[in-house]
């Protein structure tokens, strides 16, 4: 029997790419009223907010729905060693 190197769960990866975390960890606000900030530090009002005005597209918007499933979970400390790490 093989050993699946990527095991998923409703589509998503469950190990997930380690970079990413990095990365979504260290991403700052391009824009707007927290322009500068580290996603992680963006209140979830105003994660809900710019995910609802559908204004940030691509990559972005991706991470900032990541930043709002890790918020609502209280996974936050998870990417908190991760901040001014690099890969």
């Amino acid at each position: 029997m093989a050993v699946d190197s990527n095991p998923q769960i409703f589509g998503y990866s469950v190990i997930g790419d380690p970079r990413a975390l990095v990365e979504l960890a260290n991403t700052k606000m391009p824009f707007g009223k927290y322009q500068g900030q580290l996603l992680l530090n963006l209140p979830e009002r105003y994660l809900i907010w710019i995910l609802d005005k559908e204004v940030a597209n691509g990559k972005l918007a991706s991470q900032l729905e990541q930043m709002m499933s890790i918020k609502l979970n209280g996974l936050e400390s998870i990417l908190e060693p991760l901040i001014n790490r690099r890969y």
